[in-house]
C-alpha cells in the first residue's frame, strides 16, 4: 500500500513536470509567432509609406491591407489605410476606417478631422458639422477646423437658394451655383446629379454625361445610371460609347428590364455603322450603302444616329459615283448636323455635276466650322480652277454625240438626255441638278440643231456666250421664256 502510494506521487510528478514544459513551449512558441507576425506587420507598413510616397497608392492599399489583417486592433494602421482610401476617392471605405479607428481610440483627433472632410466633400454637411465640433471640444484652436466648419453654413444656404432657382427654371444659374457647391464638395452624388439635370434642360449633353459619368464612378453599383449614361450617349451619336456602358449595367444585372433590350438595338446598329466603314475602308460601296441603310431602318427616331448612317451613305455613294445621290444623302446629314467634312463630300458630289458655286459654297461653309480644314481650301481652289476650264460647254459631249453626228441623231440624243434630266422628275437637292443639267441639255440641242450656231460652235466660238452674242445669256437659252415665267412650268413634248 505504502508503495503504490510512492508510485503514485512520483508519477503524479512526472506529468506535472510534462505539462509544465508543454506549456513553456506554447508561450515559447506564442511568443516567436508573435514576434514574427509584429515583423510582417512592420515589412507591410514600410513597403505601404514606400509605394505611398512614389504615388503608387493601390499598391500601397494592398499593404496596408495585409497590416491591418495582422492586427486589427491597432487604430494608427487602420488611420493610414484609411487616409489611402481617402487619397483614392474611396470615401465610403475610408469612412469605414476612420470610424473604426475612433471606436479603438475615441481622442484621436485626426482621424475625426479626416472623416469631417470625407463627409464635407459628399456634402453630408450634418455629419460633417458633428465630427468639427467635437474636434473644437478638445481642441478649440485649431484654425482649419475652424475655417471648414466655416463653409458649411454658406453651402447648405447655397444648396437650398439653387433648389429653389431650379424649381423656377432657370437651369443656368443653377449649373454656376452647383459648379461652385461642387468645389466644396466634390464627392457629392445628388449635386453632379442636379447639375446633369440642369445640363440637359440645356441641351448641353456632352457636360451631362461628363458629371453621370463621375456619377457612376462615385455609386459603383447603379444600374440606372449606366442606363441613363447609354441613353445620353446615344443621342449623341455614339453608339460604341453607349454600347460599353450599358454593358456595365448588364454586368450588374444580366436581365435589367430597361439595359437588355436596349443593349440588343444599340448592338445592331453599331454593327451596321461600323460595318459601313468598314466597307468604306475595303472600297466595298454597295455594301457600304446596304449596310448604313440598315442602321436607317433600325434607327428612326434618334437624329443623331440618322446623320451618322446618312453621313455614311453621302460618303458611300460620293466614292460610288452616284452623284445625285450623294448629294441628296448629305444635304439630309447636313438638315441633322452642320459638319465640315460632310459639307465638303457634298462639295465633291457637286463639282462633279459642274455646280461650281453650290460646291465653293458649301467649302467655304466647311471653313466657317473649321479655318484650318485643307480639304476645303484646295476645295474651293480647285471649284474655281474647274468652274473656269468650263465656261465652254461642249455640247457634242453634253448630248454625247460625235462631231459628225447628223441632226436626226443629235435631235435623237436630245430627247434621250431631256427625258432624263427633265426637273419634274426629282424634287430637292436632285432637282437642282437637273435642272442645271437640262439647261445644257436644251443649250446643246439649240446650238447643234441651227446649222449657222453650230458651224459658230465648231470654229470656236460658243453662239451663246453674252460675249460673242448679246442677245443672249451664257447658260440660259429660255431668256425669252423668263419674260413669261419659268420654263419649268411648262410640259415638254419631245417630237
Amino acid at each position: 500500500m505504502v508503495l503504490n502510494t510512492i508510485d503514485m506521487l512520483q508519477w503524479t510528478d512526472k506529468k506535472l513536470t510534462t505539462c509544465l514544459v508543454l506549456l513553456l513551449l506554447e508561450l515559447f512558441l506564442d511568443g516567436a509567432q508573435s514576434a514574427s507576425s509584429k515583423a510582417e506587420i512592420d515589412r507591410h507598413l514600410e513597403l505601404g509609406r514606400d509605394l505611398l510616397a512614389r504615388g503608387q497608392l493601390a499598391d500601397a492599399l494592398t499593404h496596408y491591407h495585409a497590416a491591418v489583417e495582422g492586427d486589427p486592433s491597432n487604430y494608427l494602421t487602420c488611420f493610414k489605410r484609411g487616409t489611402v482610401y481617402l487619397a483614392l476617392g474611396k470615401a465610403r471605405m475610408a469612412i469605414t476606417d476612420f470610424s473604426r479607428v475612433l471606436e479603438l481610440k475615441p481622442d484621436f483627433s485626426a482621424a475625426r478631422i479626416q472623416r469631417g472632410t470625407v463627409y464635407l466633400k459628399l456634402g453630408d454637411y450634418d455629419e460633417a458639422e458633428i465630427d468639427f465640433r467635437n474636434v473644437l471640444l478638445y481642441d478649440p484652436s485649431n484654425e482649419d477646423v475652424q475655417y471648414l466648419l466655416s463653409r458649411l453654413g454658406p453651402a447648405r444656404e447655397q444648396v437650398y437658394q439653387t433648389e429653389q432657382i431650379i424649381q423656377q427654371g432657370d437651369y443656368r444659374t443653377a449649373v454656376v451655383l452647383l459648379t461652385q457647391l461642387l468645389e466644396v464638395s466634390p464627392w457629392s452624388i445628388s449635386l453632379r446629379e442636379s447639375r446633369a439635370d440642369c445640363y440637359i434642360e440645356e441641351k448641353d449633353i456632352l457636360s451631362a454625361v461628363s458629371d453621370l459619368r463621375s456619377v457612376n464612378r462615385l455609386s459603383q453599383d447603379s444600374t440606372a445610371g449606366y442606363y441613363r449614361l447609354s441613353t445620353l450617349l446615344y443621342q449623341l451619336g455614339h453608339a460604341s460609347d453607349a454600347l460599353k456602358e450599358i454593358r456595365e449595367c448588364l454586368k450588374l444585372d444580366p436581365e435589367h428590364g430597361d439595359c437588355f433590350p436596349f443593349y440588343k438595338k444599340i448592338k445592331k446598329v453599331h454593327k451596321a455603322l461600323l460595318d459601313s466603314q468598314t466597307f468604306i475602308d475595303e472600297n466595298a460601296f454597295s455594301d457600304c450603302i446596304q449596310s448604313a441603310e440598315k442602321a436607317l431602318k433600325i434607327e428612326e427616331e434618334i437624329p443623331m444616329i440618322i446623320f451618322n448612317a446618312n453621313q455614311l451613305l453621302c460618303t458611300c455613294y460620293l466614292k460610288d459615283e452616284q452623284y445625285t445621290l450623294a448629294i441628296r444623302k448629305c444635304g439630309e446629314a447636313i438638315d441633322l448636323n452642320k459638319d465640315a467634312y460632310v459639307l465638303c463630300d457634298r462639295a465633291e458630289a457637286y463639282l462633279e455635276t459642274e455646280m461650281f458655286d453650290d460646291a465653293v459654297q458649301d467649302f467655304q461653309a466647311a471653313l466657317e466650322i473649321d479655318q484650318g480644314l485643307q480639304r476645303a481650301k484646295e476645295g474651293i481652289e480647285r471649284a474655281r480652277k474647274l468652274q473656269k476650264q468650263a465656261e465652254r460647254r461642249d455640247y457634242y459631249k453634253i448630248l454625247g454625240v460625235k462631231k459628225t453626228a447628223t441632226k436626226q441623231e443629235i435631235v435623237k440624243a436630245y430627247r434621250k438626255a431631256a427625258q432624263k434630266w427633265h426637273p419634274d422628275a426629282y424634287q430637292g437637292d436632285e432637282k437642282k441638278v437637273a435642272e442645271k443639267k437640262f439647261i445644257d441639255v436644251a443649250a446643246a440641242k439649240e446650238v447643234l440643231t441651227d446649222p449657222e450656231k453650230r458651224k459658230r460652235f465648231d470654229m470656236g466660238d460658243d453662239p451663246l456666250d453674252p460675249e460673242a452674242n448679246q442677245g443672249f445669256q451664257r447658260g440660259n437659252p429660255f431668256q425669252h421664256f423668263q419674260q413669261h415665267g419659268s420654263p419649268f412650268q411648262f410640259k415638254f413634248h419631245f417630237n
